[in-house]
This record gives structure tokens, C-alpha cells and sequence, in this order.
């Protein structure tokens, strides 16, 4: 089982848990250089300038950002925790359904275990990513800037996790997710919550690329000296039970191929009746059917419900069966969550057509941890995310 230990967060110091709401950010991959740059501009520490430096800054950008990061350090505006902690991170909003939502996790340092190995247990196939900007990153920071979020099989965690520490940072965002940070420094609760965690497999939900970043890192450390630091990575860890998390789906966007073309393609495996015009709502009646959506240049749906038995050799999983279905031309496809960003997209030309997908169910997710059976890549998008810069891991403390 993974080894999960507290470590000596890096933190902000701050007058108040609310004044680090102007040095955080979401996740860089849900951020444009638009909305980097504007972060950037608010405010000389925000976690931006150093968890996302941009292509025009050039190859010297990872060293300007590991420098800036040893700057803050020196400045005093960052510190490292006295003692090994855990820190409680605790999410409050309203889901798309309207009802009200508490989620806690913790985050600690996970075990990086070989591929294949048992442990830590990836939850769906990855796209391969030619870019090395987060390797580049940590070898140059020599951190863990964002946490990899992880599912545990441990009965019980989140009652374990729900005592309150001692609150370090909180943040309320734009779209109404409040977010806590509380640090855990008594020595018995620590060693509850390890030997709780280590106990059963942790399945990634997000972060399959950062979690093998840590790994090659790893391995690059190994063959040069002690690896125990990267040996493990920074992740932030929530039971897998259904009042624990948010599940939203990642839709297909189609380039190269009409709505019409699409349509023609699936016509052996779906049957199609129309849904009019496309908003949030179609989601209910895509619910309802069982069924996707396929979404026009014009903004207008068609409903695409399963043919009787077609798909009996296939996972029950909206990502598997249109993989299937869609055979070789799956290499048109490209990701994008929301189904208001899906239409602006198809509407402006970005993409041609698009396919609405369902979220996965708590249940299927289980199937994976259980039978290893790997989802389709971007099959779950896991919401709301937790924010960078609330803490972060020095590989060298």
C-alpha cells in the first residue's frame, strides 16, 4: 500500500488566512495566458510567476521562476512549516443541481510508485503530452507546486479529516467555492490519518501527467544521489464515496468532419431525435434518454441514443462507446469541459461539431479501482478543482 507522509509545507506569511485570496490561482491547465497574465499584473507574488511561466519568455523562464521562488524565501514572504504537517483542505459550494456542498481533503506526501505497480492506481488511459514544461519546471523549482488529487478506498476517511486544524488560508472565488486550508501539527492525529491513507490504494482522479512527471523526476534524482524527497509527491487525498466529490463530464469536440459527416459515422450504433437548441439544460434530457448529444455549427442538437445491444462488448461509459463508435476518426477529437465553452467553440468556427457526454458515475469509478479497467483518456473532469499556490512542496527541505 502507498506510504503517505506529512511534510513541511511552504507557506505564505500573511497577517490573515483571508490575504492570500490575491496569491493564488486555479490550476495553469484550466487557465489561458490571458487570465495568467491578468493574475500576474494584480499582484507581485502571485503563485503565477513562478507555477506558470510563458513560452515568450524563453528558455530561461524555469530558472526566472525557481529564482523567484528563492527570492520570496529570502524575502520572508514564504516559510517552510517548523514540523512535518498535514494540511486539511476543505471546499463549500452549490452544485449544478442547486444543493449545498462541504468536501474535505488532506494533503500530504504520496508515494511515487512504478508504473504498473500497486499503490497508487491511475483511473483512465492519458494522451501523450510532447511538452516537457512541468518536468522542466520542477527540476528547476525543485518543488511540487500543485497538488495531484487522489481517491481513497479507506472507509471512513473523510470522518477522520472532518475535526477542524488550525486555519492558515481561505479563499472565496469568482464562480462561489470557498476554499480552507488548515494545517494538522498534533503528532497522533498525523499518524492517524497516514496509517488511514496507506492502508488501501489511492486511484488518481487528476493530475495522471503530474504524478508521472514526479516518477521520471524521481528516477532522474535516483541516478544521481538519495531520492528520498521525490521519492514522493505532493497530493491532496478525498475519500471515494459520492458526498466527497463532483464529477462533470469532458465533451468531444470534432474538427475536420460535419455535423452531418459525424452523424453518418454513427448512425450503426446510435439512433438520433432532435433536441433542439443546445444550452445546460440538455443535459437533463441527454440524462433522461441514456443519451449523447451531438451539437451543429448552428448550435442545434441531436440527441444520439444507443442502439439495443450494439455496444453489449463495450463499457458502459459515454467516452468508451463513442470511441468505439467513431473507429479511427477518434484522431479528430480534441477535450473541453462545459457545455457553454462547447458551443461558443462550435459556433466560432473553433471546432466543427461536437459531442456531449454524460459525467461518469461514483460506481464506475469504483469498477476501476477494483478491476483495473482503464477509462477512455478525459473521461471524468473532477470539480470544483482546489487551488494552486495555498501551499506547496520543496523537494530539498
Amino acid at each position: 500500500m502507498p506510504e503517505f507522509q506529512p511534510f513541511r509545507a511552504a507557506r505564505w506569511v500573511v497577517d490573515s488566512p483571508s490575504d492570500v485570496a490575491a496569491l493564488v490561482a486555479p490550476p495553469y491547465d484550466v487557465m489561458d495566458v490571458e487570465e495568467r497574465d491578468a493574475r500576474a499584473a494584480a499582484h507581485p507574488r502571485n503563485i503565477v510567476r513562478v507555477d506558470y511561466p510563458v513560452e515568450r519568455d524563453g528558455p530561461s523562464r524555469y530558472d526566472a521562476a525557481a529564482a523567484l521562488l528563492r527570492e520570496w524565501f529570502a524575502a520572508g514572504v514564504v516559510a517552510l512549516d517548523p514540523t512535518p504537517t498535514f494540511s486539511l483542505y476543505r471546499m463549500r459550494f452549490t452544485d449544478d443541481s442547486g444543493r449545498e456542498r462541504s468536501t474535505v481533503g488532506v494533503i500530504g506526501a504520496l508515494e511515487v510508485v512504478d508504473e504498473g505497480a500497486p499503490g497508487v492506481l491511475p483511473h483512465e488511459r492519458t494522451t501523450p503530452k510532447a511538452k516537457t514544461d512541468r518536468l522542466d519546471l520542477t527540476r528547476a523549482t525543485r518543488a511540487n507546486l500543485s497538488p495531484v488529487w487522489g481517491l481513497s478506498l479507506t472507509a471512513g476517511l473523510s470522518s477522520l479529516l472532518q475535526e477542524p486544524g488550525l486555519l492558515v488560508a481561505t479563499v472565496t472565488t469568482d464562480d462561489g467555492v470557498t476554499h480552507t486550508l488548515e494545517s494538522v501539527t498534533d503528532p497522533d492525529r498525523i499518524a492517524r490519518i497516514a496509517e488511514a491513507v496507506s492502508s488501501r490504494p489511492v486511484l488518481i482522479a487528476d493530475g495522471h501527467h503530474r504524478y508521472a512527471i514526479s516518477r521520471t523526476y524521481r528516477d532522474e534524482r535516483r541516478a544521481t544521489g538519495p531520492d528520498a524527497p521525490a521519492g514522493l509527491t505532493m497530493t491532496l487525498v478525498q475519500e471515494l464515496v459520492e458526498e466527497q466529490l463532483g464529477i462533470a463530464a469532458i465533451h468531444r469536440l470534432v474538427a475536420g468532419l460535419t455535423s452531418d459527416e459525424v452523424l453518418e459515422r454513427l448512425a450503426p450504433f446510435y439512433d438520433p431525435s432532435d433536441a433542439g437548441e443546445v444550452s445546460r439544460s440538455t443535459l437533463r434530457g441527454m440524462q433522461e434518454r441514456g443519451a449523447l448529444c451531438l451539437v451543429s455549427h448552428d448550435g442545434r442538437g441531436t440527441f444520439l441514443a444507443p442502439k439495443p445491444r450494439v455496444f453489449d462488448a463495450v463499457r458502459e461509459l459515454d467516452s468508451a462507446r463513442l470511441e468505439h463508435a467513431l473507429g479511427d476518426a477518434i484522431s479528430a477529437v480534441t477535450y473541453q469541459h462545459g457545455v457553454n465553452e462547447v458551443i461558443s467553440k462550435v459556433r466560432n468556427g473553433a471546432a466543427s461539431c461536437a459531442v456531449l457526454i454524460r459525467p461518469v458515475s461514483i460506481a464506475e469509478i469504483r469498477r476501476t479501482a477494483d478491476t483495473g479497467e482503464l477509462m477512455p483518456p478525459k473521461s471524468t473532469f473532477f470539480t470544483p478543482k482546489p487551488l494552486t499556490g495555498m501551499l506547496w512542496r520543496m523537494l530539498d527541505a
